[in-house]
């Protein structure tokens, strides 16, 4: 990435890195509109208000004000204070609320922005980042096998980017929290939050919070912690959940919405999802599938990729838009992408064709030429002094622009054309009107390093 920031957690990318990330962007983009999602924009702040309804990361949150306020801080009202969105979730449901009238449900939409929190810069965490996500919304109820679709999208979405293997993890709240209060624990959202640090401190630490915190004998620590460690990429899961002897109609109905995600994405992308019945996200507004996805052998890097369905996270008090969603870091991405020279652009300027001068008097016939190409998509630049050749080359090449572009004229004086790659050091004729580059060489291209 570029070099070191002066301002911590604020990225910035030098050219070749920018392509890189359009490459993501792009892909994503692409990958959505194909699934049939439309894309919206939300504004950059919201009201304090809004934003901490929840109270969960107060103090990562951006408070955005002027040099010059029109009052004294104090006078001004609480819910007239700004701050930056955090992610964009919290956003798209004022934006849901507020169009509702002007949407059509199921609402299919995605969402590619930056987003702001204040901590601790390190790799995969920034203070400013870029978020794409994509949900579906409904008014009053949503199909449950949007569930299923959204993990498909992602699926496509991740398999057509510059990775290494990923792995999307699966679990359903319903399971979990029928499971606990099958086993008589009844604040589940504990245990859930409980279960949620797995992967940080262990299970013995969790059994710990199990037993201090929630007051679980050691029979329920002992199942708990037996539900987390099921793990599976068919629907064998489903048995060994019932193995363990609970039963609870919120369980039976969770265990049937997961096994239908598994069956569906095992048909359709097999070892790609797991059953993994540790995965819980801590937020307490989902309430069915929640879904976590890391590359495989990058997992210290942490999830690239997490989502779930929430059945009441928009709503205007008189009507709830539940929905499912997941959202991708692009940023955590991008930023391993390069550090890890998964992917790199074959050059960093768009740039295919370089006019170079014989001599100053050539600049105008060289924009004719430039003009002819750009008008049918050929990204050209002119070269701004009548250096020699070898120079004008040397300074294409440094740059990664294939094509070298010469005018001349003949004997009677009519405009002769040549072009050069400067790759081969083949040269040709060339017509203006007519030659085209391969389509490779149109625009940058991203590729993976070839394997040793």
């Amino acid at each position: 990435m570029a070099r070191k920031a002066s301002l911590s957690g604020f990225p910035e990318l030098l050219p070749e890195e920018r392509v890189v990330e359009n490459h993501v962007l792009d892909t994503l983009r692409r990958t959505f509109e194909l699934h049939g999602f439309s894309n919206i924009e939300t504004r950059s702040m919201e009201t304090q208000e809004q934003l901490l309804r929840k109270g969960e990361i107060d103090k990562e949150v951006y408070a955005v004000s002027r040099l010059q306020e029109d009052g004294p801080a104090p006078e001004r009202r609480a819910k007239d204070r700004l701050a930056l969105h955090f992610d964009l979730t919290v956003p798209f449901a004022r934006y849901v609320v507020e169009n509702a009238g002007h949407l059509d449900f199921p609402f299919q939409r995605y969402q590619i922005q930056k987003s702001w929190r204040g901590e601790r810069p390190q790799e995969g965490r920034y203070r400013e980042f870029t978020q794409a996500d994509v949900d579906v919304v409904g008014d009053g109820a949503l199909p449950f096998r949007y569930d299923v679709e959204l993990a498909l999208v992602i699926l496509d979405a991740l398999s057509a980017l510059p990775l290494p293997a990923f792995r999307m993890r699966a679990n359903n709240r319903k399971l979990s929290e029928g499971f606990y209060r099958g086993i008589g624990l009844t604040d589940t959202a504990g245990v859930l939050r409980s279960i949620d640090k797995l992967d940080k401190i262990g299970p013995e630490a969790v059994g710990n919070l199990l037993r201090e915190e929630l007051g679980a004998t050691e029979e329920q620590v002992g199942k708990a912690l037996a539900l987390a460690e099921i793990t599976a990429e068919d629907l064998s899961f489903v048995d060994r959940v019932r193995a363990l002897g609970v039963q609870d109609p919120l369980l039976e109905e969770g265990l049937a919405e997961l096994a239908e995600v598994i069956g569906q994405a095992a048909k359709r992308a097999p070892g790609q999802v797991t059953a993994d019945l540790s995965i819980a996200r801590g937020l307490d507004y989902y309430t069915g599938t929640v879904y976590e996805t890391v590359l495989v052998g990058h997992e210290e890097l942490g999830s690239i990729c997490s989502g779930g369905r929430y059945e009441s996270l928009a709503s205007d008090g008189k009507r709830t838009f539940p929905g499912v969603g997941l959202s991708i870091g692009v940023t955590r991405l991008v930023a391993r992408i390069l550090s890890q020279h998964l992917a790199a652009a074959s050059r960093k300027v768009p740039t295919a064709v370089y006019v170079a001068l014989t001599d100053e008097d050539t600049w105008s016939a060289a924009q004719d030429v430039a003009q002819q190409l750009r008008a049918r998509g050929i990204p050209t630049e002119v070269s701004a002094q009548a250096a020699k050749f070898g120079k004008q080359i040397r300074h294409a090449d440094r740059r990664g622009i294939p094509y070298v572009w010469f005018t001349g004229s003949d004997e009677q004086g009519n405009p002769t054309h040549e072009v050069k790659d400067i790759r081969s050091g083949e040269q040709v004729p060339a017509d203006p009107a007519t030659w085209m580059p391969p389509a490779t060489d149109l625009a940058p291209q991203v590729t993976a390093p070839a394997a040793d």
